[in-house]
């Protein structure tokens, strides 16, 4: 896969047959920057190749296996683009997959998402002005100029096209231009001339710089496709025609099947092979018409002659020879500290524009803090108060957990982008999650704070700063520690109805099990108390609220058991709450602590063993 780059082919397209459309005026491919140069000029180019390649998906219900791929073969070298098409459902993405859904945070601008893209992508040794004009470059190249300030929208915003996310994608590749680039289908939602200059400005900048392009593309206009060096042409999982695009017509008129004149030709391709209306409306140079289904097999087998094949597995050999089992060095990033400033910088941002990942929840909680605080106005010192007192907290500690959940679909996004940036290799595991807690602290400290105040006041729970500090840090600690199992969640279940659906199963079975529904000694020793209840965070928590709300108080005992004495708070812990006095209610801040640490270390394994591991399970699920 190794080339010298003084070797590499210089093929460049032909001028623009049609005027800049708005985004493109004025813009010329730039060289990179020079520290990106100068990682190019040392990292010799990718010869890509790839051998009977083949994906079959499990049948449901019992039923037989579908094979999407079928034994494909084909190559890429340094300096080309690899133009992969098709009908729709031909294998084009799969395929792709398998050499290889574009996320994006939906509140940033397309010079946010760009710019910190490149703090993150280029050395530390690039000064942040240069990178940002650099980013900035890079998005004049792919015709965004006027999209510069446009936030990306997603669920709940209205923001840029589909066609400008597919260009956003390639401006944030291409910013240390890579050696290897894969696109799924880039000009799907563009316009011919949008279509043409994107792929104009990739193949130039493929041409110049030694970059091997693979792209997936839909139905291009007549210019787009002669941009294209190399064509694999799929129908339906198998080979059609593999070798140099230009040679595609005539393959096509050898094999009986010839390109009206005036007609496109990948128009023409398109149409022969696409089944999915299959009428006789193929019409060969024979006079005869055929359906797609028999275009198929006759082309396939023509491919598969001598003549054409031995061409693709000759190349392929020849590129192994070239490559030599060379390896491949790093390009230098950003620092460990500054990826983590920047991730946190994002994140934050990120956490303040989205309404759904905290605002909302806010709202919710300051509304039922109102409530809570009426329904339990100042519940003073009675013996029934006890009861009530316990109530209040089981009933904030759960709610303030629980609600937690309503934040997942915001997660679920934000741990896409996390896996698609990952993979690209723009930051690792434990900077995503040390910036994630970084940023996420301040709104939990202001979720916990303001609805904690409404009803600690309001019910006139034990008065004191320090208790009602103690209060606000147990509610902060365990928000902190269940977005920490919800992030577990989010690692294994991408999908966000049904990691709702896990996490309230999770949380539902540690509630029950945190010492107020049922007292520890009531509990069944078996799975309950051993090992649920000492895991469960509510056991901590309310225990060390408990502590903090009873220590020094007294109240009436109950007028029906013994009249005129009183009630310590310590007795009502030892004795009607059964809480453990062996150590200090800060004690039970540190376990959480240490809790929610562990679960941040498990979605930190969890990611790092996932690409392993699902691979596995996969083909023993097919078996």
């Amino acid at each position: 896969m190794v080339i010298p780059p003084s070797t590499l082919p210089r093929w460049a397209p032909t001028p623009s047959p049609s005027p800049a459309p708005a985004g493109f005026d004025g813009v010329v491919v730039e060289p990179p920057l020079p520290a990106v140069r100068a990682a190019m000029e040392d990292d010799p180019g990718v010869f890509l190749t790839w051998e009977d390649v083949s994906v079959t998906v499990a049948g449901s219900y019992g039923r037989e296996p579908v094979s999407i791929l079928s034994g494909i073969s084909g190559h890429a070298a340094p300096g080309e683009v690899l133009a992969i098409m098709g009908p729709s459902g031909c294998g084009k993405t799969t395929l792709l997959d398998a050499l290889a859904e574009i996320m994006l945070m939906s509140t940033l601008s397309v010079r946010e998402a760009v710019y910190y893209s490149a703090q993150l992508q280029l050395p530390e040794t690039v000064p942040a002005a240069k990178k940002r004009a650099h980013a900035e470059r890079v998005i004049r190249e792919m015709g965004l100029s006027d999209a510069m300030d446009t936030r990306i929208g997603g669920r709940i915003t209205k923001g840029i096209s589909g066609g400008q996310r597919k260009r956003l994608t390639i401006c944030i590749e291409m910013l240390t231009r890579p050696r290897l680039l894969f696109l799924d289908e880039p000009t799907s939602g563009l316009d011919s001339a949008a279509s043409y200059h994107v792929m104009s400005h990739i193949a130039r900048i493929a041409a110049r710089e030694g970059m091997t392009i693979v792209a997936a593309v839909h139905q291009p206009s007549g210019d787009v496709f002669e941009l294209f060096h190399s064509l694999c042409l799929l129908a339906y999982g198998r080979t059609v025609f593999f070798g140099e695009a230009a040679h595609a017509t005539e393959f096509f008129t050898q094999t009986g099947f010839p390109c009206p004149n005036l007609r496109n030709p990948s128009d023409h391709f398109l149409r022969t092979i696409n089944k999915d209306f299959d009428e006789k409306i193929v019409k060969s140079s024979k006079a005869t018409r055929k359906t797609a289904a028999e275009a198929i097999d006759i082309l396939t087998q023509a491919y598969q002659s001598p003549a054409y094949l031995e061409k693709t597995v000759s190349k392929i050999a020849e590129m192994k020879q070239i490559n030599g089992g060379a390896s491949f060095r790093r390009r230098e990033q950003a620092s460990f500290s500054t990826k983590l400033l920047v991730l946190t910088r994002r994140s934050f941002m990120n956490m303040h524009r989205d309404i759904g990942y905290y605002w909302m929840r806010l709202g919710v909680y300051v509304g039922i803090g109102l409530c809570l605080g009426t329904i339990f106005y100042q519940v003073g010192n009675s013996y029934s108060s006890i009861q009530t007192r316990c109530s209040i907290i089981m009933y904030t500690t759960a709610l303030l957990t629980f609600m937690a959940i309503g934040g997942f679909p915001s997660f679920v996004e934000d741990i896409k982008v996390f896996k698609r940036e990952r993979m690209s290799g723009h930051y690792g595991v434990a900077e995503f999650v040390i910036s994630n807690t970084l940023s996420a602290t301040p709104y939990l400290a202001l979720i916990a704070v303001i609805p904690g105040a409404m009803l600690y006041y309001l019910t006139g729970l034990t008065k004191g700063t320090d208790h009602f500090a103690y209060f606000v840090i147990t509610l902060c600690m365990c928000t902190l520690l269940v977005e920490s199992i919800m992030m577990i969640i989010a690692a294994l279940v991408p999908d966000f109805l049904m990691g709702i659906i896990v996490g309230a199963g999770v949380q539902g079975v540690l509630m029950l099990n945190g010492g107020f529904f049922r007292l520890p000694h009531e509990l069944p020793k078996p799975v309950w108390k051993y090992p649920f209840y000492y895991i469960s965070f509510h056991k901590y928590a309310v225990q060390g609220l408990y502590k903090n709300e009873f220590m020094g108080l007294t109240f009436p005992s109950d007028q029906l058991v013994q009249a005129n004495t009183t009630i310590s708070g310590i007795q009502v812990l030892q004795e009607k709450l059964e809480v453990e006095m062996g150590y200090s209610k800060w004690v039970d801040i540190l376990i959480l602590f240490g809790m929610m640490v562990i679960y941040r270390l498990i979605f930190f394994v969890v990611v790092k063993i996932g690409e392993e591991v699902r691979p596995k399970m996969r083909k023993m699920g097919r078996k």
